[in-house]
């Protein structure tokens, strides 16, 4: 949404094509087209919970079963949202940019909000390890892609074919983006990952896209000035396991570090000292919080590093290991608490112990908060 209002203020006709959910966070000068497949709804149900918590391999070989069966619906309402455009933005994953250019013709630009790209400086961001030497590292990515493309490729083709009339891709869609040198735009800062060494000049980090502001409430922003900064703890759009357990040893977790808090989509009880909220603006709360226990999702990480304060990353899946080690290794945090091993006595650890990295956080929150993300990716475009 940042990216499209940034376009849009430079005088271009833009369409956000996302979960018709999102349709509230589109502001004047930007359109939308709402797609019936919700991925909230996904990840709440009990097939999508069981898919999410299955590590790397699962994820990919349950996304073929989670996914196909609403797959055909969503690629023919993006296709149909896009047939008339100029130029595609869209994440690698689905493809969508290659298939809406094979069928029309137009160009198109890949979005990472992880680092995707072959590197010998650190596996593929979906196997959670910290190195896996500089062979294994760069052998990382072409398993995962080769791994995903062997579960994924037979749905993709039918896909293909039976909806967009096209013809079977004969090899993973990524190595192909990769001999074509289509441009990618890295959402995340080079003050986080730092640019590895042998990344073409088509790949290109901007740093984060964020609008800032957004709007608490009375009854959050009264909540704030009524005593000491609160922590916040929240996990997005995961859903864990037990989230009546999870429940408990975040609240026992709060009692024994003795602290204030903002939970986000946990079910606790409202207390003087506790306060559940539903969505809420990461941007205008962060900056009011003295540390963020969170899931470790790319936007989540990088609007805590933004606003200078500690986080604890409790990874469920995917990507969220690895931005939980990053945090670590900036000394933003902690190391990361992966949400199948939260107890209430390693949280409150954790928590008692955030103080120790403001020093970090502040001083990466304030190389981050000059960068102008969307401004660098919206003077990429214009370029391309």
């Amino acid at each position: 949404m940042a990216l499209a209002h940034g376009l849009a203020g430079r005088g271009h006709e833009v369409v956000v094509v996302a979960a018709r959910r999102y349709a509230s966070l589109v502001r004047d000068g930007v359109g939308f087209a709402g797609l019936s497949v919700d991925p909230v709804a996904i990840a709440g149900s009990a097939e999508g919970r069981a898919w999410l918590e299955s590590g790397a391999l699962g994820f990919v070989r349950g996304f073929r079963e989670v996914v196909e069966p609403l797959a055909e619906t969503l690629v023919a309402e993006v296709d149909a949202a896009c047939r008339k455009a100029d130029l595609v933005l869209a994440p690698a994953l689905g493809a969508f940019g290659r298939h809406l250019h094979d069928r029309y013709g137009m160009p198109y630009h890949i979005l990472h909000f992880q680092p995707g790209h072959p590197t010998t400086a650190f596996p593929n961001p979906l196997i959670p390890a910290r190195t896996l030497g500089r062979l294994g590292n760069r052998a990382s990515y072409a398993l995962v892609e080769r791994l995903g493309w062997l579960v994924l490729g037979g749905m993709v083709n039918r896909l293909r074919a039976r909806t967009l009339g096209l013809g079977r891709l004969r090899g993973s869609p990524f190595a192909a983006d990769r001999r074509d040198q289509v441009p990618v735009l890295c959402g995340f800062s080079r003050h986080v990952v730092p640019r590895p060494a042998g990344w073409p000049d088509h790949v290109r980090q901007t740093g984060y896209w964020t609008r800032g502001g957004g709007e608490l409430g009375d009854e959050l922003t009264a909540f704030l000035e009524a005593g000491p900064r609160p922590v916040y703890v929240g996990f997005g759009s995961m859903v864990p396991g037990d989230p009546v357990r999870t429940a408990e040893q975040v609240r026992v977790a709060l009692r024994l570090a003795g602290v204030r808090a903002v939970v986000q989509g946990v079910p606790v009880e409202r207390t003087e000292e506790v306060l559940p909220v539903g969505e809420v603006a990461h941007e205008a709360l962060f900056a009011r919080v003295r540390a963020v226990v969170h899931h470790g999702g790319a936007g989540t990480t990088g609007a805590a590093l933004r606003a200078g304060v500690p986080s604890v990353v409790c990874p469920f899946f995917s990507d969220q290991p690895f931005w939980g080690l990053r945090v670590a290794a900036l000394g933003a945090g902690p190391p990361p608490l992966p949400i199948s091993r939260l107890v209430a006595g390693e949280l409150a650890a954790r928590l008692r112990a955030a103080p120790l990295y403001e020093e970090k956080s502040q001083y990466i929150g304030r190389l981050l908060r000059t960068e102008d993300g969307v401004k660098n990716a919206v003077d990429l475009i214009e370029e391309s």
